[in-house]
């Protein structure tokens, strides 16, 4: 028999493809002047090796101070961040695909807490909320559309 529930820390993973080559996806994701056309709305800076960093979304007046733990150029990070009752670990993986495309991995680690339909619900919603980062992402980079999935996730405000 497995762990029992209480014992479990669930793993979010999404993946996407996007059909733009690998250098250019990974300066999606590291590069704020991108990014904060789909996901946050503000960083304090890149996302580059042992930078500690603030990143924004107005739209929620929500700051997440986050931490660049592992880096390595057009392949992988891995970044340490509190969006939830307690610090987790996200790790975005970029590799090149045929036809100049970039397959994304997003793997989230770290849940935890003692109440365990919390800990699950907390999972899901990140899983949900960094599908919706990989799409709008894929939207911008393959179509230049802007799409709100973000900004619009919430419209009544975070908790609303």
């Amino acid at each position: 028999m497995g762990k029992p529930l209480t014992e479990l820390s669930p793993v979010v993973s999404t993946t996407m493809v996007i059909r733009r080559p690998v250098a250019e996806v990974f300066r999606a994701f590291t590069d704020p002047a991108v990014t904060s056309r789909f996901w946050f709305t503000d960083s304090s800076g890149p996302v580059e090796p042992d930078a500690e960093l603030r990143w924004t979304w107005g739209m929620y007046d929500l700051t997440v101070v986050v931490r660049v733990k592992e880096f390595e150029q057009d392949r992988r990070f891995a970044i340490e961040w509190r969006n939830g009752p307690r610090p987790t670990t996200f790790e975005m993986r970029f590799t090149p695909r045929p036809g100049d495309a970039t397959r994304v991995d997003l793997t989230e680690t770290g849940f935890g807490g003692d109440d365990p339909e919390e800990v699950v619900t907390w999972a899901l919603n990140s899983m949900g909320g960094f599908t919706e980062v990989l799409a709008a992402a894929k939207a911008l980079l393959e179509h230049d559309v802007v799409l709100t999935l973000v900004a619009d996730r919430h419209p009544d405000g975070i908790g609303g």
